[in-house]
């Protein structure tokens, strides 16, 4: 069976093991929104729900934030959340890999109507994660969803790459279509699971529709590892790189890395987000405090660290 339940609710908020941000990490980071949460209900185990985590995000005086879930659209979900928690301000989106029909205008149509915020290119799906994980050494630690993809496959249910380039490297008809819908609506665009070239040629033909509010998804993640060069430029063409808590946390990418690129790329062109929500990683409201103290200890200044934490996830949602 798919569907997991999650591992704790409020007994989270007593975990002896996780880390715990400082009271000036706290204050730093309040009032930002984290752009990339995975909580319950999921098809996989999470560490808390949407409801008790809107709950703390407003104690821990954040913002709100988005919900992402790599196999189904979230925004009618977070209408329910904000209804729920009053004062609670979360976001919904899609991510477009094959349980929703992959690179889908009309997909994408539908979850603008219902109020999605996000719209992610394909992740788990995209043609390169699959060649990510075929390349993985066989000792490496699996994502938990990469569970889930192999049972789909064990099963017999085919779920195909999703490309966003063609063989020449040019968009698809269908990426065109979904960057017209992304515009249109005002949408945030983040690139997902995307390589190298794709992320370059999304970014481009994005700002080439008029795209303003473009995320490059986890530039230092295990399957894209940008250059500092690369994410330099991408910068200089308008995108925020977002800066995940869990990528070097979980040892997919080293501090020292994610801060050389912060500083090449300059803050004022990332964003900060956690990434977090998995059973066996800090609380999901602590994340963004936790990467705070890191950057701090690393030497950035307490206006660059809000700038990333607050001041760029509240203008890549539209809000300021």
């Amino acid at each position: 069976m798919l569907v997991e339940q999650i591992t704790d609710t409020a007994g989270a908020l007593s975990d002896p093991a996780a880390p715990v941000p400082s009271q000036r990490a706290r204050d730093l980071v309040a009032g930002a929104y984290d752009l990339h949460v995975h909580v319950a209900p999921d098809v996989m185990k999470r560490r808390t729900d949407d409801l008790t985590l809107a709950r703390r995000f407003a104690g821990a005086h954040l913002g709100g934030f988005v919900l992402k879930s790599h196999y189904v659209p979230t925004a009618e979900r977070a209408e329910v959340v904000r209804n729920a928690v009053p004062g609670a301000d979360v976001r919904g989106g899609i991510a477009l890999n094959a349980s929703v029909g992959g690179m889908n205008p009309a997909a994408v149509e539908i979850a603008a109507r219902s109020g999605a915020a996000v719209v992610w290119l394909p992740t788990v799906d995209s043609v390169n994660e699959r060649v990510s994980q075929a390349r993985a050494p066989r000792d490496a630690a699996p994502p938990q969803w990469a569970a889930i993809q192999a049972e789909l496959r064990d099963r017999g249910i085919r779920t195909d790459p999703v490309p966003v380039t063609g063989d020449d490297g040019r968009p698809t008809e269908s990426l065109r279509q979904i960057l017209a819908l992304v515009a249109e609506h005002g949408l945030l665009l983040a690139t997902g699971h995307l390589g190298a070239a794709e992320i370059l040629t999304v970014v481009t033909a994005a700002r080439d529709q008029g795209i303003e509010r473009i995320v490059v998804t986890h530039p230092e993640f295990t399957s894209q590892r940008l250059g500092a060069d690369l994410q330099r430029e991408l910068a200089a063409r308008g995108a925020l790189l977002e800066r995940c808590f869990t990528t070097p946390y979980t040892g997919k990418a080293g501090w020292a890395t994610m801060f050389a690129n912060i500083r090449a790329a300059g803050p004022a062109r990332s964003v900060l987000s956690s990434d977090l929500g998995q059973p066996f990683n800090p609380r999901v409201e602590d994340g963004i405090a936790l990467l705070a103290d890191r950057l701090l200890a690393a030497g950035f200044t307490e206006p660059e660290v809000r700038a990333m934490a607050v001041t760029n996830s509240r203008r890549a949602l539209g809000l300021e």
